[in-house]
């Protein structure tokens, strides 16, 4: 800390008085083929550098499978006996079926939790990897920001880097800020935290920034550009999206762990949700911290080196990465084709057909980010998760993948179908109803039959049914809970054991009556995407604080009518139907307020202050997240946010040479074509008597084309400022 600057200074204080140093480091450049999905052979499979330490979970995979079967076969045997009575019917049929589906998923977690509680009751297998003495690697930190608040995003990395550099391996390191960033103002504030940080950090850290004119291929197309121009120069890269934050310990662990195992191309850890104060972030926040480590075991122990990638707080070879993961456009046009947006997934399954290993280390701690505030934004994220997901169907017939990267790209889509086929099994458990108490047997029928086909249940074992069903979908939170509350020093610091307890209750409360409102965002979801609706990119919101109580509405009042419905139709079937199904109708019909209190601080906070749904990390806060708070206090205070990019260049001649320095060679153009954006923006600066005048002419889209130009600079900069009084 001794090195960052103690007050908010000006950039042009804050700027040192020597020649401007590169924003970028000389291109190393690397090939980065798109790889075919449609054909592989076995002899572009790498050797194993280390076959000794290539090993298999033959025995917890077969658990796990074994497990899944025993839980799916019996779940389905009672099923058909609930339903067998008086002959089954083709509604009972179709019920049986969606319960089976359903039940698998729900199965095949419980198993993977059985398998991580076994590796985690001893907590032997979590300790804490100690430092190396040395490195011997180059690593890039590189953070791909798409209009995220600078303050915060450029905060955490400065904080990383100071940490790094406490614990003696900054020489090791580089960082990356790319910026695929479409917000001209957000950009400049960009550029301006860029600069700060820089002079802040002190020469002897290598803190990079790059700002594409356009985001080519999204996030997928950010990494990949930055590894075609760069990726020769660095062994690993250690991706963070822009609400990650790790421990200098985690970062260097990380790389150790690379550098010992030639043949690992992905190593993924667990990151843990902090700092969020509002109540649905709190629960998930919660739940990360409780469940999460149960379930990260039981994955990494039976995935082993056949493993998933998710995108953000992993270290990758980049070797690996660009011989392995180059990404083809899809054939078709989106929702299905086009740019593969999921593409984490994708490029761990292509990684790892290569011969590379992909893998997690769930003991190494130190890794965080942060979740969504309400419902309303975990929806709206999901949405885009949804369509990458659903994806992946056309990616399940690519050539030499492994059957475990089949196995994940089932499981992502099935995550979203899961929530359809849910309300479908609903519907036709309505259905079902509906029909028993309301439509007559036809006795005489064209088939001879003693007794007509009528829909008749086993109640009582319907009843233990649900109950086994509910037992096997709290149990891997049970097992987390259980491991949690055996960790000392982790239940002091949640509050302790009764606080614990009452925090669990409260968090498997409200994920019961949110699952049936994310059942139907969900399922509205997959209904869009497979009629053809292809989503958008927008910025995720990050801070905490309410939706406008109009929007809420909005966005949840056929939820609530639907439970309205639903809970009418069943009192008229019968009051016992209404009582089976009070859980997802009262979530329903309480969508509304759920959705609005998700999202509310007070609420949040109130838990907070009583010790509920509180995490060690909340009453001890780890050191780098308040050097990240502080990094980025002081950036903020500087003046990195909420800049007038046109403004803020005109004002500062310092800041103004330096973005002009940052900008790419200016393509060339051919005579004759003639961008009329360009022109018009041209003409709209020529014509204004004053920077005022400009600004209040200038669309964002010409502002980006001022921004980008040299020659268009060169106008705004002859502009004088307005005056008061000088304007009619």
């Amino acid at each position: 800390m001794d090195r960052m600057t103690t007050d908010a200074e000006p950039l042009r204080a804050a700027a040192p008085e020597t020649p401007f140093t590169p924003a970028l480091p000389p291109e190393r450049p690397l090939e980065m083929p798109a790889q075919p999905l449609k054909s592989w052979s076995k002899d572009q499979v790498r050797p194993l550098a280390n076959p000794a330490g290539w090993r298999t979970p033959v025995f917890s995979r077969l658990v796990v499978a074994a497990v899944t079967l025993a839980t799916v076969v019996i779940g389905a045997s009672q099923m058909y006996r609930v339903v067998e009575v008086g002959g089954v019917t083709v509604l009972e049929w179709a019920l049986l079926v969606l319960f089976v589906v359903n039940f698998s998923w729900i199965a095949l977690a419980f198993a993977s939790s059985i398998v991580g509680f076994g590796a985690l009751f001893g907590r032997a297998a979590l300790k804490q990897p100690e430092l190396p003495a040395t490195l011997s690697s180059r690593t890039a930190v590189v953070m791909p920001i798409y209009n995220e608040q600078p303050s915060r995003v450029f905060g955490a990395v400065g904080a990383v880097a100071e940490d790094i550099r406490r614990l003696g391996f900054n020489p090791h390191f580089d960082y990356f800020l790319l910026s695929d960033t479409t917000d001209p103002d957000v950009w400049i504030a960009e550029e301006k935290a860029f600069l700060l940080l820089r002079a802040q950090l002190g020469p002897d850290i290598n803190l990079y920034y790059r700002h594409r004119a356009k985001n080519h291929r999204r996030k997928a197309g950010n990494i990949e550009d930055f590894v075609v121009r760069w990726g020769g120069a660095y062994d690993h890269m250690l991706i963070f999206d822009a609400d990650s934050l790790m421990t200098g310990h985690a970062v260097i662990a990380l790389a150790s762990a690379m550098e010992n195992d030639p043949d690992a191309g992905i190593i993924q850890t667990l990151p843990l949700v902090i700092n969020r104060n509002t109540l649905f972030a709190r629960l998930q926040q919660f739940a990360s911290r409780v469940y999460g480590p149960v379930i990260a075991a039981g994955i990494s122990v039976w995935y082993g080196r056949d493993g998933n990638y998710w995108g953000h707080n992993a270290i990758i070879r980049v070797q690996a990465f660009a011989e392995g993961a180059g990404l083809p456009d899809l054939p078709g046009k989106p929702p299905f084709g086009g740019l593969i947006l999921s593409h984490d997934f994708v490029e761990a399954a292509l990684i790892r057909r290569k011969g590379w290993a992909v893998y997690m280390l769930p003991r190494i701690e130190g890794s965080y980010e942060e979740s969504p505030p309400s419902l309303i934004d975990v929806g709206q994220r999901d949405r885009r998760w949804c369509q990458g997901n659903l994806q992946h169907s056309a990616l399940l017939t690519t050539r030499g993948l492994h059957p475990l990267s089949r196995h994940h790209f089932l499981n992502g889509i099935f995550s979203y179908l899961a929530s359809p086929f849910w309300m479908f099994m609903l519907l036709c458990g309505l259905a079902l109803a509906l029909q028993a108490n309301f439509i007559r047997p036809e006795y005489f029928t064209d088939e001879f039959s003693l007794f007509p086909a009528w829909p008749r249940f086993d109640a009582e074992r319907a009843l233990q049914l649900f109950g086994a069903t509910m037992a096997i979908l709290i149990a891997p939170k049970l097992f987390g809970l259980i491991i949690h509350l055996m960790d000392g020093p982790a239940r002091r610091a949640g509050g302790g054991f009764i606080r614990i307890i009452v925090s669990a209750v409260i968090e498997i409360i409200m994920s019961s009556l949110i699952a049936p409102v994310m059942m139907l965002v969900q399922s509205g979801s997959v209904f869009q995407i497979l009629l053809g609706q292809a989503t958008g990119w927008n910025p995720q919101r990050r801070d905490d604080g309410s939706i406008p109580f109009s929007d809420i509405v909005r966005r949840h009042r056929w939820h609530t009518a639907l439970g309205v419905v639903t809970l009418i139709t069943a009192l008229m079937i019968a009051p016992s139907l209404a009582g089976w199904m009070s859980p997802t109708i009262a979530g329903l019909l309480m969508a509304i307020p759920l959705s609005w209190l998700s999202g509310h601080l007070g609420s949040g906070l109130a838990l907070k202050r009583l010790g509920l749904l509180l995490i060690p990390e909340e009453t001890k806060t780890p050191e780098i997240a308040a050097l990240a708070r502080e990094s980025g206090r002081k950036l903020a205070e500087a003046g990195s946010d909420n800049v007038d990019g046109l403004a803020a260049l005109h004002a500062d001649p310092a800041f103004f040479e330096a973005h002009e320095r940052m900008l790419p060679p200016a393509p060339r153009r051919p005579r004759g074509a003639i961008e009329a954006d360009r022109v018009i923006a041209g003409a709209k600066l020529s014509e204004a008597e004053t920077l005022a005048e400009a600004q209040s002419w200038l669309t964002p889209k010409e502002r980006a084309i001022v921004l980008h130009d040299r020659a268009l600079l060169d106008l705004l900069a002859r502009l004088p400022a307005a005056e008061a009084g000088d304007r009619p």
